[in-house]
């Protein structure tokens, strides 16, 4: 059954100068909230590694952002805003970072109310130093508040050396300020490395290269999965009722070692990121539909509530494992739009480590879910002990209760 929950339930003050515009000099400097069995206390975060369980498995996502945000002009003069949300084609990320002449992204538009289908648009600059790929875009359709853009450049360079060359890093809007050139380096994980999110999963940003030494040398195993964060992470809940907020689908990467390692171990996991923990418990529901239908099919965003489910999650990995060997892949690749609010049962992640989330948004809801509704407790804290909220903000480390 689809819970009935109202979002104005999930609000908070958020004074404007407690949103962290820039971040911190040393990433492993903030300051780290720390909620288990209901009591909550605080830390720095390179102290991070000794707060976790003893034979844990941490869950990383290693997507990359791309420098998504593009300017162009109309013959007219008139500025366009392009904002790359996923491929349309070449369909996959890889094939269609590598194009070397043309391709089609599904994109939001900025100032596009009179923007005409097939009208040529050129870089909006007023230098010389990119006439050697001479990029254009063109409208090709509609589709509410996303349109399909044709990109065409020159020079046989592929299309993520003009994203590079020519784009910016789509900070969240929220800062209130440009793209400088801080945020090339720290709107970006440590361990970044495969390009597709036009956001970085937060809760990554604090890890250094020496808290990740010692969660190592702690005996903690890493593994990776990887969820390309899309645009839709920064978008409110605009209905009163959750149950009307539609979610964008983002698609994701688990290796098969990965699989059989949370299929056949009985261990803590840790997820880093809400990005991750939405990764993993989708994979229940990847699993059932493997179980069901004998190939993985996308979440959907309300397939957690809308019946019982029977089947172990091991039951549910096993499918998973079973499919991949029979078709000879090494790894799952599929979409989710699973949304995750109070009510929700948690079968995969036990801890969590999150950054300090918006006012009525789903990021919120995923956080009361993880620990029974206690989220209040938790934000008083931090509103009460000078912790800075959202992207660059500090961090928390949270057990599910």
């Amino acid at each position: 059954m689809i819970p009935e929950l109202h979002i104005e339930d999930y609000s908070y003050p958020l004074p404007d100068e407690r949103i962290a515009k820039y971040p911190l000099p040393e990433r492993d400097a903030s300051k780290l909230l720390i909620y288990r069995d209901g009591y909550v206390s605080e830390r720095i975060f390179r102290h991070l590694a000794e707060e976790l369980p003893d034979g844990a498995l941490m869950v990383f996502n290693d997507t990359k952002v791309v420098p998504a945000r593009l300017f162009f002009r109309r013959p007219t003069g008139a500025h366009i805003e392009i904002f790359c949300l996923e491929p349309d084609t070449p369909a996959e990320y890889n094939t269609i970072f590598a194009a070397t002449e043309c391709c089609r992204w599904k994109c939001v538009i900025g100032n596009s109310k009179r923007l005409k289908t097939d009208e040529i648009l050129t870089l909006d600059v007023d230098s010389d130093e990119w006439d050697d790929l001479s990029p254009t875009a063109r409208l090709i359709g509609r589709d509410g508040q996303t349109g399909v853009v044709e990109f065409r450049w020159q020079g046989g360079a592929p299309f993520s050396v003009v994203l590079e060359r020519c784009g910016r890093v789509p900070i969240p809007p929220y800062l209130n300020r440009d793209t400088e050139a801080i945020d090339l380096e720290r709107y970006q994980t440590l361990y970044a490395h495969i390009r597709g999110s036009v956001a970085a999963p937060t809760a990554g940003l604090h890890f250094t290269q020496r808290v990740l030494d010692e969660i190592a040398a702690k005996g903690i195993d890493i593994e990776n999965v990887c969820l390309h964060v899309g645009a839709g992470t920064f978008l409110p809940v605009k209905s009163s009722l959750v149950s009307e907020h539609p979610m964008h689908r983002e698609p994701f990467v688990v290796s098969r070692e990965l699989l059989c390692r949370l299929r056949d171990a009985k261990r803590p996991v840790v997820a880093v990121g809400t990005t991750s923990v939405r990764t993993l418990e989708s994979l229940y529901y990847v699993g059932i539909s493997c179980l069901e239908q004998g190939s993985p099919v996308d979440v959907d965003q309300w397939a957690p509530y809308t019946r019982t489910y029977e089947s172990s999650l091991q039951e549910a990995l096993d499918a998973i494992v079973k499919y991949l060997d029979n078709n000879g892949l090494k790894e799952l690749k599929v979409g989710t739009r699973i949304i995750i609010v109070p009510g929700f049962r948690f079968r995969v992640v036990d801890a969590m480590v999150t950054n300090f989330h918006q006012p009525q948004s789903t990021l919120l809801l995923l956080i009361s879910a993880f620990v029974g509704g206690d989220w209040h407790t938790i934000y008083d804290y931090a509103l009460a002990n000078g912790f800075r909220f959202l992207s660059y903000g500090d961090s928390s480390l949270l057990f599910r209760r």
